[in-house]
């Protein structure tokens, strides 16, 4: 398979299952209503206006800022993508930068289209194209899913600042396409040597006679 078909695989194949997932938990579940699958990996609906693990800032402008922001780090992670399917690069270098192009694409998907793809009841599930709808373009919610509390309880007094409090690890809630840039990033460090090449050094000195 040729770099540039297994760059577009796993875009198309990412990007899909991303949607999926978050389409099918956004029309079956109630905003907050968790599943219990074992006692450390949980299903919990959640939606959040911002950035990675619910940060948000500047209210509706910042959300607009960010949405603007992402579309613009796209265009040039396709111009990064671009130009490695051209180098003899390890396909793990291309299946890396597919995933976090992925990634960006997927939660922009949820930005800027499902506030008008989706109804916003409160106490009720969603539904998927509505025939009135009190969301608007560019200011829809990224839909969040996948919680792994691996572990809770009291931090020992020691530790500073947070010691002799409550603590549950991992306490993030995320989603496929969050996971598809974790996983890129990963896989650009492991193979960084042919993902982040070192310009060689042309020699500019001069030899005597």
């Amino acid at each position: 398979m040729s770099k540039k078909a297994l760059a577009i695989l796993t875009i198309l194949i990412s990007i899909v299952l991303d949607q999926v997932i978050k389409i099918y938990v956004k029309t079956h579940f109630v905003l907050g209503e968790e599943v219990l699958i074992f006692d450390w990996f949980r299903i919990h609906f959640v939606e959040n206006n911002g950035m990675a693990m619910g940060f948000e800032f500047g209210g509706k402008a910042g959300k607009l800022f960010l949405t603007i922001f992402r579309i613009v780090a796209v265009v040039a992670i396709i111009y990064w993508l671009s130009g490695n399917i051209k180098r003899k690069v390890h396909n793990a270098v291309i299946i890396g930068i597919s995933l976090i192009f992925s990634g960006a694409v997927g939660n922009i998907i949820d930005s800027i289209f499902y506030g008008v793809l989706f109804n916003h009841p409160k106490h009720s599930v969603a539904a998927l194209f509505p025939e009135t709808t009190n969301g608007a373009l560019f200011y829809g919610k990224v839909v969040d899913m996948f919680y792994f509390p691996i572990w809770e309880g009291v931090l020992p007094d020691w530790i500073p600042f947070i010691g002799g409090e409550m603590y549950t690890f991992f306490q993030y809630i995320f989603n496929p396409a969050d996971s598809y840039i974790t996983i890129g990033v990963v896989l650009l460090f492991i193979f960084s040597k042919q993902a982040f090449p070192k310009e060689e050094k042309k020699d500019t000195g001069t030899t005597g006679a």
